[in-house]
């Protein structure tokens, strides 16, 4: 063979390799998916590599074409797609792009993005001719090359003193996928906010973030399906949750120090010579109960007619009324029921008024106290305390998607979810995330509301997929934001 028919040879192996390279570099389409909510309908796909794509809508609105690139899809399954805002969907192959058409009913908008490890493309269809601007905070991720301290550890920096991670790996049950955030606490801050600004409101974790214009935030106290928060919380010092059981809780001060401990409350109202205990701080008044109302709640208790209600301002009872008595700025309504409402049956106008809240010293002082638990990593060790704090099993027991809040050794935060119940991730145990959140630096940390609650958003876009297909509106979520 000669010289040049062995180089023509040779380049001709080189070429077909490259071709063959290029194939299996294709953003391969594994899946498409779709899940409709309440505020959205989303469809999914999962991709074996990073897409390039680009999205058109019709003029008249109502057709949304999907283009996405250097695809191969031959063995991808055409899901129908039919649901109140998508009327149909349509696949075509043409040289290597896949071409989505999906038919929009008569007024909705649409949002597009991509999520890497695993790769992901989401289209968001919602309500609304006009598509909503809320103003998101700039991060500009860039991908750490050295400081990676583990296989499957995708880190990047995605502003000063805030890091990303995402983490992918594989055990005997299957692939568990992870998202966390690490925040300096010198540059970033902690609050708690209740969904719709209130108790009790739901609202869901993005559209927390969107309305605090927060850096990120995740999912935080359990609730009631009402939004009630269930737990002991405090917002500017002031009490909005409450529960009978000593859980744990973390506490954030204003120089943004924390507190990681037990947390209970109790305590006892008097009015004139009358006293009665506590039962509850921003709830649902039950029978032969008393239930303390503040601003959290709203203007008014909202309460039927079957008890009685005293204002109490400087304390002194400023009024008197059934139900649904409003609530002073400055002060609080206490509600009574049954044998309650008999015992200060004989309070007037004008009577003196003690509220005595008993809550252990460490949190006294403490204006954000957020009450949720187990307690997971307490002073750099790994203790799950879900059977002394009285857990049920749907918490304390198997694997579940689930969100935790924690402190490094430096102080500096720490937000985090596992997804769980899905193919890309099949959640972790109490004690399994424990050990990963203290692998990651977790100094101390306390377990949050888990399940279709957990979800972490940073710059305004959901990290993770909520187990229950869509958003679950939360009745609170921590907020980070820049100082």
């Amino acid at each position: 063979m000669s010289k040049n028919l062995r180089r023509a040879f040779c380049f001709a192996v080189i070429l077909l390799f490259a071709l063959q390279s290029a194939v299996l570099a294709a953003a391969n389409v594994k899946a498409v998916r779709f899940s409709s909510g309440a505020q959205h309908d989303r469809v999914v796909f999962d991709l074996a590599a990073s897409p390039r794509y680009r999205t058109l809508l019709a003029k008249d609105g109502r057709t949304l074409t999907i283009d996405i690139a250097d695809t191969a899809a031959k063995t991808m399954k055409r899901t129908p797609i039919h649901t109140r805002r998508i009327e149909s969907a349509s696949y075509d192959e043409q040289q290597g792009h896949l071409i989505v058409t999906l038919k929009l009913r008569e007024g909705m908008h649409f949002e597009a993005r991509t999520l890497q490890h695993p790769d992901r493309l989401f289209v968001d269809i919602l309500d609304g001719a006009e598509k909503p601007a809320p103003q998101k905070p700039v991060l500009k991720p860039v991908p750490r090359t050295e400081g990676t301290t583990f296989d499957g550890d995708f880190v990047e920096d995605l502003a000063p003193g805030l890091t990303r991670h995402t983490y992918v790996y594989w055990d005997e049950r299957g692939q568990v996928s992870v998202w966390l955030i690490e925040a300096d606490r010198n540059r970033y801050a902690l609050s708690l906010e209740l969904g719709k600004g209130k108790v009790p409101g739901r609202e869901t974790v993005s559209s927390l973030s969107d309305r605090k214009n927060a850096v990120a935030a995740i999912n935080a106290t359990y609730f009631a399906p009402s939004g009630d928060i269930i737990g002991v919380a405090k917002i500017d010092g002031r009490i909005v949750g409450t529960t009978y059981y000593r859980r744990s809780a973390m506490g954030i001060y204003p120089d943004g120090s924390t507190v990681f401990g037990k947390i209970s409350y109790d305590g006892t109202v008097k009015l004139g010579g009358a006293a009665w205990p506590i039962g509850g701080v921003d709830c649902e008044r039950g029978t032969d109960s008393l239930v303390i109302y503040n601003r959290a709640y709203g203007s008014t208790t909202g309460t039927n007619a079957y008890g009685q209600e005293y204002t109490v301002v400087n304390g002194r009872v400023t009024a008197i009324r059934a139900s649904d008595s409003p609530i002073p700025e400055n002060g609080v309504v206490v509600s009574v029921h049954g044998a309650a409402a008999d015992a200060f049956a004989g309070v007037k106008v004008g009577a003196t008024a003690e509220i005595d809240e008993n809550i252990e010293r460490i949190w006294r002082d403490v204006p954000t106290v957020i009450g949720a638990g187990p307690r997971l990593v307490e002073d750099g060790r790994v203790h799950v305390t879900a059977d002394e704090e009285s857990f049920p099993s749907d918490i304390r027991d198997g694997r579940a998607p689930r969100s935790a809040i924690g402190v490094t050794a430096d102080g500096n935060y720490i937000l985090a979810v596992v997804d769980g119940r899905q193919s890309h991730s099949v959640g972790l145990t109490l004690t399994a995330w424990a050990e990963l959140l203290k692998k990651f630096g977790a100094y101390n940390a306390i377990n949050l509301d888990g399940g279709g609650s957990s979800e972490l958003v940073v710059g305004g876009e959901i990290q993770n997929e909520p187990s229950d297909g869509s958003e679950r509106p939360v009745g609170s979520a921590v907020i980070l934001t820049a100082k």
